[in-house]
């Protein structure tokens, strides 16, 4: 928190932002778990990397939400998964903005700063508020506008923060009715998707069951998780979409 609102940022790609925050909480991040836990294997956002065939992998986003956080904008976390033999078993999601700190151990529930938490009740499509997000690269070729157009149609609202971590911890708490997104890396999902499913949420692919190789995740309650897949599915095959208004057919016809 030191940095934020006056940290300067370089690139790690076209678009992709990178900020001294970043590389200063992976470094202190993997010196704790490496101290702690020698031959524990890791994978982080930043470059830690440590592949060795242990039992136990942990997956490490140091500061999800980079641009925000490189804009002043408060809404980042510190994601930390850790896998047993390819099976999620614990998690953390901490906002330093907030003071808000998500945790998560296999079986054993989901804690928002120490008090239970879960998926939210909402069953109508047309009263829930959900989230997305859209990647840093190649957005031209990214379809989730299309999605983002008609779900948007059908729904209270939907949300764009920026972080999938956070995404992820405002579905499993009820902020979020739902959430999906595409193109997403193992350590923006392995702390969130335990989080969600601890609180009692469902997490998938869009057709297939989810896994950190797969890159999309679609997460909620029940109720909502159905409702979503059945949505964004029938998107995909065409069906029952709703033009895009014609931006030449608006400048013609508002009022001044």
């Amino acid at each position: 928190m030191g940095h934020f609102g006056k940290v300067g940022y370089s690139y790690k790609g076209d678009v992709d932002l990178v900020t001294v925050a970043d590389r200063e909480s992976e470094k202190l991040i993997v010196s704790r778990i490496r101290g702690k836990w020698p031959d524990h294997d890791l994978v982080g956002e930043e470059g830690a990397s440590r592949e060795t065939g242990s039992d136990y992998r942990w997956y490490i986003d140091p500061l999800d939400g980079t641009t925000n956080f490189a804009h002043g904008f408060p809404a980042f976390a510190v994601s930390i998964g850790l896998e047993h033999k390819g099976e999620r078993v614990a998690a953390v999601v901490h906002d330093p903005a907030r003071n808000e700190t998500f945790t998560a151990e296999k079986a054993s529930g989901a804690y928002l700063n120490g008090e239970k938490m879960s998926v939210s009740k909402t069953e109508s499509l047309e009263e829930a508020l959900v989230a997305t997000g859209f990647p840093s690269q190649k957005r031209h070729r990214n379809p989730n506008i299309h999605f983002y157009h008609q779900i948007t149609l059908r729904t209270h609202g939907i949300r764009r923060m920026g972080s999938a971590a956070l995404d992820l911890c405002y579905t499993a708490c009820g902020r979020f009715d739902g959430y999906w997104e595409f193109n997403l890396n193992p350590w923006d999902t392995a702390a969130g998707v335990l989080l969600v499913e601890e609180a009692g949420g469902v997490v998938t692919g869009v057709w297939d069951e989810f896994s950190l190789s797969s890159k999309e995740v679609l997460a909620g309650n029940p109720a909502m998780h159905a409702l979503l897949r059945r949505e964004i599915q029938a998107i995909m095959q065409g069906r029952g979409l709703e033009e895009l208004p014609d931006p030449r057919e608006y400048a013609r016809t508002r009022s001044f």
